[in-house]
C-alpha cells in the first residue's frame, strides 16, 4: 500500500493531474490525500469584512472542504473498480511548509502536482509554486505539465549533468519506480565542452545500469551540447513518456545568477517530471 499525496488549487490544471494519478495507479491499493493550501496572503481584510457573523474557519475552510470533498465523489464514481481511500487536508500555510507536514504526518511516498505553468505556442514555463516545490520538497515528486493527458510510461528518460552521479539513494528510488510500471530506462550521459570525465567513471555507469536485471535499459553519452537541448532532442525523436531528474542542493547564488540546469529543462518540456533529490 503506498501513501500518494496530491496537490489542487482546483483548476482544471491540478484536476488534470490528479486524474493522471489515478490511472498511473490503476489496480494497485493506494491511500490518496489531497491537499489544498491556503495562504496567509491569499485573504485580505474585505474578505475579512464580508465574512461577517460567519467564523474566520468557516471563512478558511468551510469552502475548500467542501470542494474537495466534491472532487472524492466524483473519483470514487470515476475509479469505482480501484482499490483507492482518500483523505482531505486543508492548510492555511505557505505551500512547502505545508507539503512537508503533510508527508511528514502521511508517510507519503509520492507527491504528484499539477505545473502552475502557462502554456505558450512553443513552450511550457513552471510557474512559481513548482519551482519552490522543486527546491525545498525533498520528497520524490511528479509534476505533470499542462494540458499532458495519461499515457502508460513505458519510457523514462534520466539525463545526467556533469554533477549528477548514480551513486545515491535517488537512482534505486527511480529503479524502483521504472520497475513498478515495467517501463524502459533511458540514462542519457550528457558532457559539456569543458567537461573532463574519465572514461572509467563513464564504464562503471554503464555496468551499473546493466546490473538491472529487472529492467530494460539503454546508456548514451552525448557531448558538446547543452543538457537542456540534449533532452529535448532525446525526447523529440524517442517516445518518452515521463523525465526524471536528480535535483541538488545548489548554492542560492548560483541559482541567483547562473541558473541551473534543472530549471533550463523545465522551461521546454513536454512529459511529466519525476523529480529526486539527491
Amino acid at each position: 500500500m503506498e501513501n500518494i499525496l496530491l496537490l489542487t488549487d482546483f483548476s482544471e490544471n491540478a484536476r488534470n493531474a490528479m486524474h493522471y494519478a489515478h490511472h498511473l495507479f490503476k489496480g494497485k491499493t493506494i491511500n490518496f490525500f489531497i491537499l489544498h493550501t491556503k495562504t496567509p496572503a491569499s485573504y485580505t481584510t474585505d474578505d475579512l469584512m464580508l465574512a461577517g457573523d460567519d467564523s474566520l474557519y468557516n471563512l478558511m475552510f468551510k469552502e475548500a472542504k467542501a470542494k474537495l470533498d466534491d472532487s472524492v465523489l466524483e473519483f470514487k464514481k470515476t475509479y469505482k473498480e480501484n482499490n483507492f481511500t482518500y483523505d482531505t487536508l486543508v492548510d492555511y500555510d505557505v505551500i512547502t511548509d505545508a507539503i512537508k507536514q503533510a508527508i511528514l504526518s502521511n508517510k507519503i511516498d509520492l507527491v504528484i502536482m499539477g505545473s502552475n505553468g502557462a502554456t505558450g505556442a512553443k513552450e511550457i514555463v513552471f510557474g512559481s509554486n513548482t519551482i519552490q516545490v522543486i527546491r525545498k520538497v525533498n520528497s520524490p515528486t511528479l509534476i505533470i505539465p499542462e494540458g499532458f493527458y495519461y499515457r502508460t510510461p513505458k519510457h523514462i528518460l534520466l539525463p545526467l549533468d556533469s554533477e549528477d552521479t548514480l551513486d545515491h539513494q535517488a537512482f534505486p528510488t527511480l529503479i524502483s519506480f521504472a520497475e513498478k510500471f515495467n517501463s524502459k530506462l533511458h540514462v542519457l550521459r550528457v558532457k559539456t565542452t569543458n567537461e573532463i570525465r574519465e572514461q572509467k567513471d563513464i564504464d562503471k555507469e554503464l555496468q551499473t545500469i546493466k546490473d538491472c536485471k529487472t529492467l530494460d535499459t539503454t546508456y548514451k553519452v552525448i557531448e558538446g551540447v547543452p543538457i537542456e537541448f540534449a533532452v529535448s532532442c532525446y525526447t523529440q525523436t524517442h517516445k518518452i513518456d515521463i523525465t526524471s531528474l536528480f535535483v541538488q542542493k545548489e548554492p542560492f547564488f548560483e541559482r541567483l545568477f547562473t541558473g541551473s540546469s534543472t530549471l533550463k529543462i523545465t522551461k521546454d518540456l513536454r512529459t511529466p517530471l519525476l523529480v529526486l533529490h539527491t
